[in-house]
């Protein structure tokens, strides 16, 4: 009778312990299942922040690269009879540039520049740069934005060329054309006037770091 007292004593701490052992068995299957999917999860976030922080980088190393390879800058030096204006722009540029012969041309200087190539003028491409010398005087050609300053499409406000201070023109920025928008320096040039402008928003950058910052005439 002592024996059966004695074993059924000892059932209810075995069985306690088989409990313990057994919580603490399955605790421990979670706990690594746990961990072992923090860790798939964590390589996976670990991953696409490597990858992330990778592409930023390049994309900041290309920018980079564009810029220097802008420079030193290229120059266009305009005929003696108007103005002597002498543009600089990135060497990655092209230039397409029709100087008439007489000066009794509407247009004398038509220039088109872009990036790389220049694509068809008569396109509905978008340039980084456009300069003229047109045989209108300083007055008519600002006249012609009135509409779209009183529609609220474009803003004028007085302008001087850091290089060519005495000289007081306008810049226009917005809607330059029916279908085009952008920013245009309008300077007076006696009896004719130069209109130099970069059309969209892609070269604002370079329209006023490289291009206005260095533009030279004779008034």
């Amino acid at each position: 009778m002592r024996k059966l007292n004695e074993a059924g004593s000892l059932v209810l701490p075995l069985a306690i312990m088989a409990v313990l052992l057994l919580s603490t068995l399955i605790f421990g299957i979670w706990a690594f299942a746990g961990m072992q999917d923090y860790k798939t999860n964590s390589d996976k976030k670990s991953a696409v922040a490597v990858a992330k922080a990778v592409k930023e980088e390049d994309v900041k190393k290309d920018a980079e690269f564009a810029e220097k390879e802008k420079s030193p800058v290229k120059s266009y030096s305009g005929p003696a009879t108007f103005g002597s204006i002498v543009l600089q722009y990135p060497k990655t540029w092209s230039a397409y540039i029709e100087e008439a012969s007489t000066a009794s041309s509407s247009t004398p200087v038509n220039g088109y520049f872009s990036p790389n190539f220049v694509p068809a003028i008569q396109s509905a491409s978008l340039f980084a740069l456009r300069v003229q010398v047109v045989n209108t005087g300083y007055v008519e050609v600002l006249k012609s934005f009135d509409s779209a300053v009183k529609s609220g499409k474009a803003s004028v406000a007085a302008y001087r060329a850091p290089k060519v201070p005495g000289v007081l023109g306008s810049m226009v920025s917005g809607s330059l054309t029916d279908k085009k928008t952008g920013s245009m320096v309008i300077l007076p040039l006696r009896d004719k006037t130069i209109k130099i402008w970069t059309e969209g928003a892609d070269f604002n950058g370079d329209f006023n770091s490289i291009v206005l910052a260095g533009l030279t005439f004779i008034p």
